[in-house]
C-alpha cells in the first residue's frame, strides 16, 4: 500500500513544528566579539589544527602572529589517555577508557586575559575485542576525532560568549 504524497507532507510538518517548538534550532555561525585572532599551539595539536580549521569559515580572521591579533587562543595542553576500565575472567581487555584534555588560555591584543586557564576534559568508553583489532583501532581513532570536535566547538562557544566591555 503505497501513502499518498500530502501524507509525508504533512509528517515532515508535524515534525519541523515539534522540533520549533521544543527550542531546537541548527547551529549557526560563531560570531566571535573580535575582528581577529592568532591561535598559539604546542606541537602537533590536533585540537589547534580543527580550532584553525574552523576558523577559516567564519568572519573573524585568522592571523600568522599574535602582533596582529586582537585575541590571542594559546592551547597549553592537548593529551590522549586510555586506561583500561575492564578485564575479562581471562584476563583480557574489555573495555578502555578513553580520555582527552585540553588546557587552553584566551587573552586580548594588550594581554589582558578574556578567558583564564580553562580545562575540557572529555571521555568516551571503548568496547574492546581483540579478535578484531584493525576495527577497534579505526572506531577509537573516530571516538578521539568526536572529542576533538567537541572540545572546538566548546572553545568557539565559550569564545563567542566573551562580552567585550566597552
Amino acid at each position: 500500500m503505497m501513502f499518498p504524497k500530502r501524507a509525508s507532507f504533512a509528517a515532515a510538518l508535524l515534525l519541523a513544528a515539534m522540533l520549533s517548538a521544543c527550542g531546537f534550532q541548527l547551529r549557526g555561525q560563531y560570531n566571535l566579539p573580535f575582528t581577529s585572532v592568532f591561535v598559539s599551539t604546542p606541537g602537533g595539536s590536533v585540537v589547534a589544527a580543527e580550532l584553525k580549521r574552523e576558523l577559516a569559515n567564519i568572519p573573524t580572521k585568522l592571523m600568522p602572529t599574535p602582533k596582529d591579533a586582537d585575541a590571542q587562543l594559546n592551547i597549553l595542553e592537548d593529551r590522549r589517555d586510555r586506561q583500561i576500565l575492564s578485564i575479562s575472567a581471562a584476563g583480557r581487555v574489555r573495555e578502555y577508557d578513553l580520555k582527552l584534555r585540553v588546557l587552553y588560555q584566551l587573552t586580548d591584543g594588550k594581554g589582558g586575559v578574556l578567558i583564564p586557564t580553562s580545562e575540557i576534559l572529555l571521555s568516551r568508553i571503548l568496547s574492546y575485542d581483540d579478535s578484531r583489532i584493525i576495527a577497534k583501532q579505526q572506531e577509537e581513532a573516530l571516538l578521539y576525532q568526536d572529542m576533538e570536535r567537541d572540545a572546538v566547538a566548546q572553545i568557539l562557544r565559550r569564545m563567542t560568549a566573551i562580552k567585550r566591555a566597552a
